[in-house]
């Protein structure tokens, strides 16, 4: 069963906010997390696909997500090309 991992942005007034996350089905997901049905660090936001990767498995979208959610520097760089302020 194919996995997915991705990282959402959202842009407010605090500021910019990345989040990365895995799934089965990516469109469902991210209507949960803009529904606020999703995970509670995302409620009360308004949330767009910034990154995806399809993966062969759902252990796979997991360790690549552990991965992600410690790469910083990848995560500035979506963000920033998210708002147009590509470096």
């Amino acid at each position: 069963m194919t996995g997915f991992v991705y990282v959402l942005g959202s842009d407010a007034p605090s500021g910019y906010r990345t989040y990365v996350g895995w799934t089965l089905n990516l469109e469902r997901r991210l209507l949960q997390h803009n529904t606020g049905t999703g995970a509670r660090s995302t409620r009360g936001r308004v949330w767009r696909l910034i990154y995806a990767e399809r993966l062969p498995s759902r252990v796979e979208a997991m360790r690549r997500e552990w991965h992600l959610k410690r790469d910083r520097q990848l995560r500035r760089v979506l963000a920033q090309s998210a708002q147009g302020l590509d470096s």
